[in-house]
């Protein structure tokens, strides 16, 4: 098809509706970068191994997956606009819950303000997707949200900076050549400074949240009805499982979300292993950050011109070689390998995401849109999995080594496989995608 054949992306009746939504997804965008450094920091700081540190990346991505089906069932019930406010209030509590959980210096509190905001992101994105996909025509579906998913990004950047500047470069635990070598009262007194200093970002997150809720709650945002009705909720969840495009889809974004996170988790302990400390790892975060916002924009443009089933399997090819080299390279190279996955990795989540969503009415597309958000426990699972096989030889990331190399580059195989299932699937939409247009 051709480019001036295709109608807008979005409208002009949609366009202010589409910003307020749009800036959502810089928001969620922000809670994930600041939330990964945060596994190293609570490491150094309470002392943690790598398996019991993984626990924040479980509490955060847990709270997707126990959220998304109800949100999307009180959404579908009564407005996007409700689901909004609803989605604000949660994050907003959880970031301030923070408080409390520095003067406690209980590790299990700090996870539990992650699971609750993470509440509030579950009904963010499980409201925000589909609505940014049902404005406008379907043809430009998935181009429009990988143009309001190129804000998240935006948000991933900001994060990093402040996790980086605030958070990373404040911490006294890890400016300590050995901090579990200090006597306990020394560690008692850094252990206080620097819980306050993790605590203060989520914080003042919690209170921008809140002004953001006062600035929607006041702004009129239409609601997109199916002409058609509602469907009952068991026709819906039979048409869902029964569309494979869906379900594999739904596996697909699993397995990326997985991929996403351990790829930009670890990629502190990878640094810690070629001797980087973590104040340096960051700005090679930042690097891989700036990397998916650039792969977004191009692969939304792409998008323009070739199939979406196409395009993700070349990027899930290039996410295969570096994630590859990542584990064979030692040293930088292996570092630099890491740090392009996330330009492989960009375009990923919104194409799975408007391609499992492809064809679904109104209605369907609510309770579709919870099983993908629902899919984000793949950020919760897969790094504990990563964790367990960095800590086969103790609770460094290169105690041992494994077919030659350490055991952090090794645990590295498991993006890998995510990435060759998200080829094969982007294959089979494009093989589908080629066979309807000849019979067309």
């Amino acid at each position: 098809m051709k480019k001036d054949s295709l109608p807008p992306v979005v409208s002009r009746k949609n366009l202010v509706p589409f910003i307020l939504v749009t800036s959502l997804f810089a928001l969620w965008g922000f809670a994930n970068a600041v939330t990964d450094p945060m596994v190293q920091a609570f490491k150094k700081v309470l002392e943690l191994t790598n398996t019991q540190a993984s626990w924040v990346q479980m509490a955060f991505y847990g709270g997707y997956f126990c959220m998304a089906l109800p949100a999307a069932l009180f959404v579908r019930k009564y407005s996007y606009k409700v689901g909004v406010l609803i989605g604000l209030a949660l994050y907003a509590a959880g970031a301030l819950l923070f408080y409390p959980a520095a003067i406690t210096e209980k590790f299990w509190f700090f996870c539990l303000g992650l699971y609750i905001l993470t509440f509030g992101l579950a009904f963010l994105e499980t409201t925000a997707n589909p609505y940014i996909l049902a404005m406008g025509d379907q043809k430009t579906a998935t181009q429009r949200l990988n143009l309001a998913q190129a804000f998240n990004p935006l948000g991933l950047v900001l994060g990093l900076i402040v996790a980086q500047q605030f958070v990373l470069k404040k911490l006294q635990s890890v400016d300590v050549d050995d901090f579990n070598a200090l006597d306990e009262a020394s560690k008692v007194v850094i252990r206080t400074s620097d819980l306050m200093v993790i605590r203060d970002p989520y914080v003042a997150l919690g209170l921008v949240i809140l002004a953001v809720f006062v600035l929607i709650a006041v702004c009129r945002m239409p609601q997109v009805r199916d002409e058609n009705g509602v469907p009952g909720l068991k026709r819906t969840f039979s048409d869902l499982f029964t569309n494979r495009k869906y379900t594999l889809g739904v596996l697909a974004q699993i397995l990326y979300v997985g991929a996403q996170i351990m790829c930009w988790t670890y990629i502190y302990q990878y640094a810690e292993a070629i001797a980087m400390s973590s104040d340096d790892a960051a700005y090679y975060q930042f690097t891989a950050f700036v990397l998916f916002l650039m792969g977004r924009a191009i692969g939304t443009y792409m998008l323009r011109f070739m199939n979406s089933g196409k395009l993700l399997m070349w990027f899930a090819v290039l996410g295969m070689a570096l994630t590859a080299g990542a584990i064979w390279t030692h040293g930088m190279a292996g570092l630099y390998c890491i740090v392009g996955i996330s330009f492989a990795m960009s375009l990923m989540f919104p194409t799975i995401y408007g391609i499992a969503l492809e064809g679904l009415n109104e209605e369907e597309a609510k309770i579709g849109a919870a099983g993908l958000v629902m899919a984000i426990v793949g950020g919760a699972l897969m790094p504990q999995l990563q964790a367990l096989i960095i800590d086969i030889g103790g609770s460094g990331v290169n105690d041992v080594s494994i077919t030659g190399v350490p055991e952090v580059n090794i645990s590295f195989i498991l993006p890998l496989l995510c990435f060759v299932y998200i080829s094969l699937y982007g294959m089979w939409v494009n093989k589908k995608a080629s066979a309807n247009s000849v019979k067309g």
